[in-house]
């Protein structure tokens, strides 16, 4: 596991966190600010995960 997939993991968690706050508080800009970052989370674990992937393929 790479730095990438670690770091997106935790902030999409945090977004998923702050989405849900924001449901519950009924804030919709933190509801959206939440979303975004979650997305940005997956964006940048999936990028981590594609660098695995390419690392794998090398050594094979």
């Amino acid at each position: 596991m790479n730095k990438d997939q670690v770091k997106g993991r935790v902030e999409e968690a945090k977004g998923k966190v702050k989405e849900a706050a924001g449901v519950l508080l009924d804030d919709k800009d933190m509801e959206t600010e939440g979303n975004v970052q979650k997305n940005v989370g997956k964006v940048q674990a999936g990028f981590g995960d594609l660098k695995e992937e390419i690392k794998d393929e090398i050594k094979k």
